[in-house]
């Protein structure tokens, strides 16, 4: 059982940059939270995990979430606002009986999907292109 512990995640910069994610909490629900702290938590990026069991198959559902923050000023008074977000969230469901090599090879070919090279993917996801 992995214990709760920091991510870093690389974007996809013309200078990559790497975001460390650090534990923030582990709720009632067994989900694992780490964020990117900055001092204003309202526009902290979050990921969470969890691992549960549904109907005899295990569901792990990923969820990231990065808010982007400006400070709005009125009347002198300065506040973060949170303007827009994007949001992921990311669920696999493996049968009781499937074998780690087969969860391996979802994992690895659902991640190498997400490759830059994989113009299908990448292009509906990053240029909002649709399909055709």
């Amino acid at each position: 059982m992995p214990q709760l512990q920091n991510l870093v995640l690389t974007d996809r910069a013309t200078t990559p940059v790497n975001h460390t994610f650090t534990p923030i909490n582990i709720d009632a629900n067994g989900v694992g939270v780490v964020a990117e702290t900055g001092g204003i938590p309202i526009g902290e990026p979050k990921y969470t995990i969890q691992n549960k069991r549904v109907n005899g198959r295990f569901k792990v559902t990923l969820k990231f979430s990065v808010p982007i923050v400006q400070t709005q000023t009125i009347n002198g008074i300065s506040t973060p606002l949170v303007v827009r977000s994007s949001f992921v969230d990311c669920s696999f469901t493996f049968d009781a009986t499937s074998s780690e090599q087969e969860r391996k090879d979802v994992v690895g070919m659902f991640a190498d999907s997400l490759g830059a090279s994989k113009v299908l993917v990448n292009d509906t996801l990053v240029k909002l292109q649709g399909v055709y």
